[in-house]
């Protein structure tokens, strides 16, 4: 005849009472040794008992909001024999080791989902103890994601350690876009503060996917250098208001698309396209500039077509004209296409150097900063010079570092003196 035995609570450290907030079995369940019992929860930690022997639940002593201490009896066990043979001595509670799952390669790395707490927004709600919610942390696991075998669909530990083997075992995905990256795991941020969802312009949207593919198929190097402006700045000026009488605007945008124009002449690597099988370089022989605008709905980047064939009044005619178009949401589809490189200036918002996405199929871009008053050593002196910050990104397939390097200080070189872009 089996053996009734009473399971009482261990050492469970220095606390008088601990509540109970979980009872996890039920009069008439088989459990295991070593199979929890109840979890307890201190000011502390959480934490849960065991079974010392292996039989059939007889009585529960305790329910959901008792409080409990060393020695307290939790339920009677009909213990079979071979369970009752085992030594009775309480036993101090201890978290069970986290196990280790060993992966062969990185090949073998796939996606798990991350742990992200339970909600109300659609999320199905996990049903398992404090201590298997710190073991799903602890392994970057979501416990909405686990099906649990536990009673009443409760999840255990060793739930969440099948459920992790099985992403490991799967076979992994192929990569849709530059490689396997695993996406960013979305927060609960309601649960630090007030929030607004605000839905992504169309334009973002669109722009987004394909920044996101130029990221990550483009291997970017940013090449940093600052341009003398000071005499183009003063030509600019004295020619702004006879610009204004044909009613332009002469703004050094104009001046800087020129001088791109003539370093692209001289290195025409920077102003092509890689083959669509990546072993051919095809060279444009125009010179088409794509320039970012800032639009209220987001970034675009119209197309200024052969700015090798126009003179410094006709381009600013046409940048504001297509900048006025954009920002009003005018633009068509050709206005976008063609480009053979692109710029982006933020001198009119600020900030200095930065690392522009190439706008693929182009290899390369220009970011300009804002321009601002500085001392340069002039091999006697300092002296004041206006300076401009100039960011050129390429892509390094096509651009080594030399070539990089000598586009950009030809660039400055051709700013330095607008009129060598005449030359």
């Amino acid at each position: 005849m089996a053996d009734l035995i009473e399971l009482v609570v261990p050492d469970i450290g220095d606390f008088d009472e601990v509540e109970i907030i979980e009872v996890l079995v039920a009069v008439g369940d088989s459990v295991e040794e070593n199979q929890d019992i109840i979890t307890l929860e201190s000011d502390k930690a959480a934490m849960e008992i065991p079974s010392t022997h292996a039989g059939v639940i007889k009585e529960l002593k305790v329910a959901v909001g008792d409080k409990v201490k060393e020695g307290s009896i939790m339920a009677i066990i009909e213990a079979n024999d071979s369970s009752a043979a085992a030594p009775t001595a309480p036993v101090k509670a201890e978290p069970a080791p986290i196990q280790k799952i060993e992966v062969k390669s990185e090949a073998e790395l796939v996606e798990i989902a991350p742990f992200a707490p339970d909600n109300k927004s659609g999320v199905k709600q996990a049903h398992a103890s404090p201590s298997v919610r710190q073991f799903a942390r602890e392994l970057g696991v979501t416990l909405s994601a686990v099906n649990g075998t536990g009673d009443k669909g409760r999840i255990t530990k060793q739930d969440v350690q099948n459920f992790v083997k099985q992403k490991v075992n799967a076979p992994a995905a192929a990569a849709t876009s530059g490689s396997a990256i695993p996406p960013v795991p979305v927060g609960n941020y309601e649960k630090f503060g007030d929030i607004e969802s605000t839905e992504l312009s169309r334009i973002k949207k669109i722009s987004g996917k394909h920044l996101h593919a130029c990221w990550l198929n483009i291997p970017h190097v940013t090449q940093f250098d600052e341009a003398d402006i000071t005499e183009l700045e003063k030509f600019r000026k004295d020619n702004k208001d006879n610009a204004a009488k044909q009613g332009v605007n002469l703004t050094p945008l104009v001046f800087i698309m020129k001088a791109v124009v003539a370093s692209l002449k001289l290195y025409p690597e920077m102003n092509a396209s890689l083959s669509e099988d990546k072993e051919n370089l095809i060279i444009k022989k125009y010179y088409n500039i794509g320039v970012a605008v800032d639009t209220p709905n987001g970034l675009m980047v119209p197309v200024i077509r052969d700015v090798d064939k126009k003179g410094f009044l006709e381009l600013a005619g046409e940048l504001g004209e297509i900048s006025l178009r954009a920002r009003d949401g005018a633009l068509t589809a050709k206005d976008l296409q063609g480009g053979t490189f692109s710029i982006s200036s933020l001198g009119g918002i600020g900030g200095g150097f930065f690392t522009p996405i190439v706008n693929a199929p182009e290899v390369a871009i220009l970011g300009v900063g804002r321009h601002k008053m500085q001392p340069v050593w002039n091999g006697s002196e300092f002296a004041p010079r206006l300076m401009l910050p100039l960011s050129v990104s390429y892509d390094h397939r096509v651009v080594d570092g030399a070539m990089g390097a000598r586009f950009t200080t030809h660039l400055n070189h051709m700013l330095s003196d607008i009129r060598k872009v005449l030359l």
